[in-house]
């Protein structure tokens, strides 16, 4: 069974980084086959793509909010994708989700990140 959990959410001020991991376990194939992302949902709104990795050439794409403040990474060796959010901003606020693509789709459950002064 595919289980993909997030970690490093919480509450930060403004200006301030976080990094969070998405640790996978369960897929049929080797990690590096997937394609992963994150996705963010803020309260009444709906959920977004932040940044997404893909599988075999790393190639790396970026919401336009979040270009030159996050980066995407990923360590196959380790099945865990990773996003660091550096100079954060009040509107980054919101619940942040890993998802795999490959044979299937899977998500996390989850981690909530809070940009507050």
């Amino acid at each position: 069974q595919v289980q993909l959990v997030e970690s490093g959410g919480g509450l930060v001020q403004p200006g301030e980084s976080l990094k969070l991991s998405c640790a996978a376990s369960g897929f049929s194939f080797s990690f590096s086959f997937y394609v992963m992302s994150w996705y963010r949902q803020a309260p009444g709104s709906e959920r977004e793509l932040v940044a997404r990795i893909a599988n075999d050439k790393g190639a790396i794409n970026y919401a336009d909010s979040v270009k030159g403040r996050f980066t995407i990474s990923r360590d196959n060796a380790k099945a865990t994708v990773y996003l660091q959010m550096n100079n954060l901003k009040p509107e980054d606020t919101a619940v942040y989700y890993c998802n795999a693509v490959g044979i299937g789709n899977w998500w996390g459950q989850g981690t909530r990140v809070t940009v507050s002064s």
